[in-house]
């Protein structure tokens, strides 16, 4: 290899980049890309660092993207790691460590040295495109979607794009993400009339009613799920009325709850579901609920075909395994790419991103570059 992706994981990790800093990422990767012949472009918005680097014609038919991340989520505790978090370390057993080792500047160290290496070897008929993002831990307003934003503006397209999160619970290559649940977070706000406890007849509990939605919501469930998608999911995160009162029925109680909903439902489908079920509540009880959503993502799938056969063969030939297609987990920037082409996620083992001792094999790292260099081949033969 021109350049050791596990190498250049360590430059990236020892660039302090917990969101919204750039600390020097994507600056490193602008100048590998530049010196192989990639055409970079700094897309910021807002004070959000992002990277656009495309080798080969503008809007070409076949245009082969990667996106991914170089910022990180903070490291806690500096005194908590073995090593310290942005060390780039690397041990006697061939581990990698530090903050982004896993999730996710080994992936986007593998696909950057997969492109670099593809073009220089053989110099494809098309485009290759690399999509890096400074604010994927972050609110992510301003990372890929800007990217994107910027490249409908000047003409760039992608005709299919990999993610290179990382995918596998526990082995690499025995998970390809063809989809994603999408997720909104539901804050409501319950209020009834205050009153003496003794005189519950002259209030109406914002308390009890607020519980009464909730064990609703939990216990009836939304769907069954379907073929690529499982039932989906609600979780209370928290109730509160901020009453340190023992003998008085407060007048507003409030609680977060998140739902991770399948493609049986867009937003606004849900929304209309949830709402039918605080009426039912109010009816019954006398006390309004007020609801906000804020909707993170929404569900995806990107159907089984030509594409998916292609990384699944990949990865079957590169590890033996035949990995799952599968939609589990939480969201990704795949939530935005979706609307611009057909995409698919794979990258490395998961287990330790965001962990204290975040690390990583160097040669999970190398087999990752590998399976990008042959899916870089398989698509431009």
């Amino acid at each position: 290899m021109m350049t050791d992706p596990a190498e250049l994981t360590a430059r990236l990790i020892r660039c302090p980049s917990v969101t919204p800093e750039e600390g020097g990422a994507l600056t490193l990767l602008q100048d590998l890309l530049s010196g192989a012949g990639f055409e970079c472009t700094r897309v910021d918005r807002n004070g959000t660092p992002n990277l656009f680097a495309r080798w080969g014609r503008k809007g070409a038919e076949r245009s082969l993207g990667f996106n991914g991340h170089t910022d990180v989520v903070p490291p806690g505790d500096p005194a908590s790691w073995t090593h310290p978090p942005f060390s780039g370390h690397l041990d006697e057993t061939g581990t990698l460590w530090g903050r982004g080792a896993t999730d996710m500047k080994s992936g986007v160290a593998a696909f950057v040295v997969a492109a670099m290496e593809f073009v220089a070897d053989t110099p494809p008929d098309g485009a290759i495109i690399l999509a890096i993002t400074g604010d994927e831990e972050g609110p992510g307003k301003d990372g890929t979607i800007a990217i994107l934003d910027w490249m409908k503006m000047h003409g760039e397209r992608m005709s299919a794009c990999i993610v290179g999160e990382p995918t596998n619970p526990e082995t690499f290559g025995e998970m390809i993400k063809i989809g994603r649940r999408g997720s909104v977070t539901y804050r409501v706000a319950a209020k009834g009339v205050q009153g003496h406890v003794a005189y519950p007849d002259r209030a109406r509990n914002p308390v009890h009613a607020i519980c009464r939605f909730l064990d609703r919501l939990a216990s009836e469930p939304l769907d069954a799920g379907n073929a690529h998608f499982g039932p989906s999911t609600l979780q209370v995160t928290t109730v509160d009325c901020g009453n340190s009162a023992t003998n008085v029925i407060p007048e507003t109680a409030r609680a977060v709850f998140n739902i991770r909903f399948n493609d049986l439902h867009t937003p606004e489908s849900l929304d209309a579901e949830i709402r039918r079920r605080a009426e039912a509540v109010a009816d019954e009880t006398g006390v309004s609920f007020r609801l906000e959503a804020d909707v993170s993502g929404e569900s995806f799938l990107t159907e089984p075909g030509p594409f998916t056969d292609l990384v699944r063969n990949v990865v079957r030939s590169e590890t033996g395994i035949t990995p799952e297609l599968s939609t589990s987990g939480g969201t990704s920037d795949a939530r935005f790419v979706k609307d611009h082409c057909p995409v698919l996620e794979f990258g490395l083992v998961g287990r330790y991103m965001h962990q204290v001792d975040e690390r990583v094999p160097v040669e999970e790292i190398r087999a990752l570059t590998r399976v990008y260099r042959r899916i870089l081949e398989a698509y431009f033969a």
